[in-house]
């Protein structure tokens, strides 16, 4: 996950990069006044969004996997530690019947 992450991170600060320079050349209008951090961050995170989506397709399954496993992992041991509970529960009301 965290690989994934600074993947997207990478690729965030590329296209701000190239944003900013193409802002700063005047291909593309600058902001308002002291807007102009904001216009660029905003164009950055527009362009680099669905350039992730494609190119990290991959990595996103990997991840989404990943996760899917630690989800199960932990209902199992969930699960298992109900069973102890109830199996102690069960065991302490046949000792207080028989008493």
């Amino acid at each position: 996950m965290l690989r994934y992450t600074l993947m997207r991170l990478g690729i965030f600060v590329g296209c701000f990069v190239v944003v900013w320079g193409a802002v700063y050349a005047g291909l593309f209008p600058r902001g308002f006044g002291d807007s102009n951090f904001l216009w660029v961050l905003l164009l950055a995170l527009v362009l680099s969004a669905p350039i992730s989506w494609v190119v990290l397709r991959k990595e996103r399954d990997r991840a989404s996997v990943k996760i899917v496993q630690k989800v199960e992992r932990v209902k199992a041991n969930l699960d298992a530690n109900r069973g102890q509970e109830d199996d102690a529960d069960d065991s302490h009301h046949v000792r207080g019947q028989t008493s």
